[in-house]
């Protein structure tokens, strides 16, 4: 007897589990739902997929509150994700890219089949999924847009042969969180089906901002989805799409965590803190003495409005047993943003950003029937996508000129000037910096075509080997502009003299010269892999990946200089490339009361694209060389009685730099390199951003009916992560602890009548995590402290959970 391997069968929504927390209402009996995926294009059951892959159900998702995807990161060990000041992290497996908009995420994100391969987009809120499914290792061949660490993969709810329909509230008081949730399905005609979701999602927030007295960050989120379903003919069916989304976010979850004395300014008697400092000598509000991580932050205000609008058109044909498709995708998003950079509630300096991106991509593939000696996946890829960004550092206070005026004073005093010499120069510089801006624009337009085929041979009942190969080439023009200018917008004068030019001053405090760029990069690389598959017997399947991925290269829109110059920036970075290794095995036991899935991998990536803060207001792109990522992953559920189901995620990583002769170095660390222009730390042996040695989650789900079909469900999650580093510049005080979240889920339903009462609880354990920190910008470089800031994820939340179904 040989192991049945499901193919091409419609996937149903509420299916699915999270690799390791399953929708209860599915698990009345010993033996454990089967769970269906997409992960090779073709339907199949998880456990005959060969990659590490966790899927979540879209029900499972809004039962727990889980909105986005950086709320699904708990569940999915060895994925993090995380806001910054000025960009988004995704990683897996301790890869990912830095915070940059010249990027594309090397942690693939696509939607119904569509590419989102912005960072922004991570953000946005998730609406009526059927399911995600979460690939951890490079995804160059059939999710080949740079998805060199990973894929996640969101798949829309779709319109059923049945009417229904479903509105859901939830409301948490103490952050004032109050959510709906509207969904209507069926069909319209005998060929013709729709659905129509809605989302509205107000978040009142958790960090009480002391400057402007109020919570942040408040959230205001707004998505609208309609799809329609056409069965045109037995062989010809379509499926439309048009989503439009808002996300509104007013203030930011970030506060100083760490402010020490300043080693330059005071006396050996007394060295005040970067915000004594800015109390003292500036004036600026004593609430910014908070300095300690506890849920308080000061600052003058930080917004984020983000608009997105997507058109999708999937068209499927049956040619006999085998099927066309062609995948349309047409992406537009804008957002404007304002960062209170500085992090403090002294108006030292903010930076505006505007981004606009518009994106249209074409897939066609053929995928053979399946079950013959040979299946065959092949097909062609285009996607063109305009980038246009643009930032700004805002001078627009007497802080920092009062700042660079004693600066200036003490160089001068030091170049051998008279003490009236010197203070004149410090005055004209003050003044000459003073209400100054450093208006930036960056364009990024690409253009890639490739062809991609794999091949499975059925060797026999029981051995199966995989051979896919991707060829892509792409076309990319970078421009980008620095200028110097008043806060009208009008350019400021050229002027390096020195101690009093403005352009000396932006160069010698801020690392920042005018400057006015372009480029084209052409290339092409070829993606192959190859994967063995083996029935042990009918309950274990193990498998054996090698794979090369690769991911294009482009242009830098954050550097503040240009390579080569008196300061030393960065505009053109190279593509990156990935060799990975895995090895696996799908188990069930017990007559199919349990699985316990295992894979383990090793990855070396070269030339590894990194963003590396300049250590006072800028991010330089460069190749940072070699690093290796290595581990295991396990995953299993088991259905401990009728009632009770048990579901766990264990994930172990250790992760290495080869080679990064320039790293950051972080504040008050002995540099290896010297230069000019900037100082160098060598990064090798060392590990990367938020790589915890292992992480995991258990889960029980136990449901009971009583009374006349009525239904009690309750589901405890425990998540947990051992200590990892939250600074890119892998500063040793911003070590996160290790910590063990309880997130709870009681409910009460009447499964006939249609409703269910449920209590949802988050972060019961209430504890304190920082998804990222970095050092303060110009605290040290310009007043000499060592200070930190910190993005803080939510704490304990209870809300009330209704939902009424038809």
């Amino acid at each position: 007897m040989t192991r049945k391997r499901i193919v091409n069968r419609r996937v149903a929504p509420m299916v699915l589990a999270v690799g390791l927390c399953a929708n209860p209402a599915l698990y009345a009996a010993p033996a454990l739902e089967e769970v269906l995926v997409t992960a090779t294009l073709r339907t199949e059951s998880l456990q005959d997929v060969p990659v590490s892959v966790n899927a979540m159900a879209g029900e499972k998702m809004q039962e727990a509150g889980i909105d986005k995807i950086e709320d699904l990161q708990a569940y999915v060990p060895n994925l993090s994700m995380s806001e910054t000041g000025i960009g988004t992290n995704i990683y897996i497996r301790g890869i990912g890219s830095g915070i940059n908009p010249g990027f594309e995420q090397s942690v693939g994100m696509y939607f119904d089949g569509v590419s989102y391969s912005r960072a922004q987009l991570t953000r946005a809120p998730f609406l009526d999924l059927a399911r995600v499914e979460v690939l951890r290792g490079p995804q160059n061949i059939l999710y080949g847009k740079n998805s060199i660490a990973g894929a996640l993969s969101l798949v829309s709810a779709r319109p059923g042969q049945e009417q229904e329909g479903m509105i859901s509230g939830l409301y948490e008081p103490d952050h004032d969180e109050k959510v709906v949730d509207f969904m209507i399905s069926g069909p319209i005609t005998d060929t013709l089906g729709g659905r129509v979701a809605i989302r509205k999602r107000e978040f009142g927030g958790y960090i009480e901002n002391l400057t402007l007295n109020r919570d942040e960050p408040q959230r205001d989120e707004s998505t609208i989805r309609a799809i329609l379903d056409w069965d045109a003919t037995p062989d010809l069916t379509a499926m439309l799409k048009f989503e439009l989304g808002k996300f509104d976010v007013l203030g930011r979850q970030v506060e100083i965590v760490n402010d020490q004395p300043s080693t330059t300014l005071g006396s050996p008697a007394f060295r005040p803190t970067y915000a004594q400092a800015l109390v003292g000598n500036f004036g600026a509000d004593p609430s910014i003495l908070n300095t300690s991580q506890d849920y308080k932050r000061t600052s003058n205000g930080d917004y984020s409005n983000n608009r997105t609008r997507n058109v999708t058109l999937n068209v499927d044909y049956a040619l006999g047993e085998s099927t066309l498709t062609f995948i349309t995708g047409i992406l537009h998003y804008e957002f404007d943003e304002l960062c209170d950079c500085d992090f403090t509630g002294a108006p030292v300096f903010s930076v505006p950003f505007e981004e606009e991106y518009d994106q249209y991509s074409q897939e066609i593939r053929w995928v053979s029937a399946a079950g013959g000696t040979f299946e065959h996946i092949g097909g062609a890829y285009f996607q063109k996508s305009e980038l246009d960004f643009f930032d700004s550092i805002v001078i627009d206070s007497g802080i920092i000129p009062g700042a660079v005026g004693s600066r200036i004073n003490s160089a001068a005093l030091a170049a051998g000037l008279s003490p009236a010499q010197a203070a004149g120069a410090a005055a004209a510089a003050s003044a000459a910096i003073s209400n100054t801006t450093t208006p930036r624009y960056f364009t990024s337009d690409a253009e890639l075509y490739s062809v991609f085929w794999q091949t499975t041979w059925n060797a026999s009942d029981r051995l199966r080997a995989t051979l896919g190969l991707r060829y892509s080439y792409e076309e990319k023009e970078g421009t980008r502009n620095l200028d110097s200018a008043d806060l009208n917008g009008v350019s400021n004068p050229l002027d390096g003299t020195t101690f009093t030019g403005i352009d000396f001053l932006l160069a010698a405090v801020f690392k920042v010269e005018r400057h006015d760029l372009e480029g084209t990069q052409k290339g092409g690389n070829l993606a192959p892999s190859l994967n063995v598959q083996f029935d042990v017997n009918d309950d274990v399947m193990a498998y054996a990946t090698v794979s090369v991925g690769n991911k294009s290269g482009g242009f830098d829109a954050r550097s503040n200089a240009s390579p080569g110059g008196t300061i030393d920036g960065s505009f053109e970075y190279d593509e990156e490339k990935a060799t990975s290794f895995e090895v696996g095995a799908k188990t069930s036991f017990l007559d199919g009361r349990g699985e316990l899935n295992v894979a383990a991998f090793f990855t070396k990536y070269d030339d590894l694209q990194v963003s590396i803060f300049d250590g006072t207001l800028g991010f330089n792109v460069g190749n940072a060389g070699a690093a290796e990522t290595k581990g295991i992953e396990l995953d299993g559920r088991f259905a401990l009685t009728d009632n009770l189901l048990m579901t766990a995620a264990l994930a172990f990583l250790d992760f290495e730099f080869t080679d990064f002769e320039k790293g950051q170095c972080y504040q008050g660390q002995t540099p290896d390199q010297v230069t000019p222009t900037a100082n160098f730390c060598d990064y090798k042996g060392k590990t990367n951003q938020y790589v915890a040695d292992y992480s995991g989650n258990v889960g029980f789900v136990y449901t009971q009916e009583f009374g006349d079909a009525m239904e009690f469900r309750a589901a405890t999650d425990f998540t947990f992560t051992d200590d990892y580093n939250s600074s890119q510049n892998l500063d040793p005080s911003q070590e996160q602890d290790g910590y063990v979240e309880v997130n709870m889920r009681l409910a009460v339903a009447d499964v006939k009548s249609g409703w269910e009462v449920a209590i949802v609880g988050k972060n019961l354990t209430d504890e304190d995590v920082v998804s990222y920190s970095n050092d303060v910008p110009l605290a040290n470089s310009s007043f000499g402290s060592i200070g930190h800031y910190a993005f803080i994820e939510r704490p304990r939340s209870v809300a009330v959970q209704v939902a009424y179904r038809w």
